[in-house]
């Protein structure tokens, strides 16, 4: 479990691609501190887990063909950066929201709007998922536990054929230690609505 905090900027090293998955090498100093085989750690919100750690702080995992497919990390090379989290402790802060690192979706950035002291960024939002996300609710966004700003829905679709959209307010923090201080209109985003949603919904089918 993770809490949407991001601890590190890291880099993408190396990708080696398989036929049927992906092999990563990344840098990332701090998540790597106290790592070993079997750990952790979330890369833009996916939770991967760590195979080896090499001296100089960097780690590698593999990233099976249903997550490459389901997520943005498909998309990152050499020189990439991403967001990283290590798995939350029992006894630490939960400053976010409960974070699972299973990307239910991804959405395309849509427009960026620059303000004084932050800047809005607007996400379309995949129908399938639509559902379970509210104004002023929590929505991890790369790994990053954010708030929603404003919801709607255009009349045309998006180019990735969505019609949902979601905003979100980033402040000068986020913009500066996280990816999406850089992240362009037009890139993929991993998307993973909270989870409680899904438990309310999954009880009242049930019930």
């Amino acid at each position: 479990m993770f809490t949407g905090i991001v601890e590190e900027l890291g880099e993408i090293v190396a990708v080696e691609r398989l036929s049927d998955a992906s092999r990563l090498t990344i840098r990332g100093e701090l998540v790597t501190s106290d790592a070993g085989h079997g750990d952790s750690i979330a890369v833009n919100g996916v939770c991967l887990t760590v195979v080896d750690v090499a001296d100089g702080g960097s780690f590698t995992v593999d990233v099976m063909g249903e997550t490459l497919k389901r997520s943005s990390i498909d998309g990152l090379g050499p020189g990439s950066a991403v967001n990283l989290e290590r798995a939350a402790a029992v006894n630490s802060r939960l400053g976010g929201h409960i974070v699972q690192g299973h990307v239910d979706g991804t959405g395309t950035v849509l427009a960026r709007t620059p303000e004084r002291n932050w800047e809005m960024v607007r996400i379309s939002l995949p129908d399938a998922i639509a559902k379970y996300v509210v104004e002023k609710g929590s929505i991890t966004v790369d790994g990053i536990s954010l708030t929603v700003s404003a919801l709607g829905r255009a009349d045309t679709p998006a180019a990735d054929g969505t019609h949902e959209w979601f905003e979100v307010s980033l402040i000068p923090t986020t913009l500066k230690l996280t990816t999406l201080g850089t992240t362009t209109v037009g890139s993929r985003v991993n998307l993973e609505v909270d989870v409680i949603a899904k438990y309310v919904e999954r009880l009242q089918q049930r019930g």
